[in-house]
């Protein structure tokens, strides 16, 4: 049986990001100061990975809307996050739950289906 390279993208989006998101989410600022910049450096690799897949995915003429997401949604929330620590408002902190939710659930429900 062969598993599929997607089986191991859900899986990490459901162990890794889901719990990164879920403790930034629920920690807010009690998160330590060092994790602030791997946050943030995050949040920037995001982006430009997936302005690159985005790329691919129109020269392949398919629509990348998860990429889009990624780009303009979750890689800025992070960075933003990470730039501005434990003077994050309440809306980034609760913004980023609600992102571990969705991956949580959208990744999770892909892992079985």
């Amino acid at each position: 049986m062969e598993i599929q390279k997607d089986f191991f993208v859900h899986l990490f989006h459901v162990i890794f990001i889901g719990g990164l998101f879920l403790y930034l989410g629920i920690k807010k600022t009690d998160v330590p100061d060092w994790m602030y910049n791997p946050v943030a450096g995050l949040g920037a690799f995001i982006i430009l990975y997936h302005i690159y897949k985005a790329y691919l995915k129109t020269m392949d003429k398919k629509f990348p809307w998860v990429n889009y997401i990624h780009i303009f949604i979750i890689g800025p929330l992070l960075v933003y996050i990470g730039m501005m620590k434990e003077k994050t408002p309440r809306f980034g902190f609760e913004l980023i739950l609600m992102s571990a939710f969705a991956a949580i659930g959208y990744h999770g429900y892909y892992l079985f289906f």
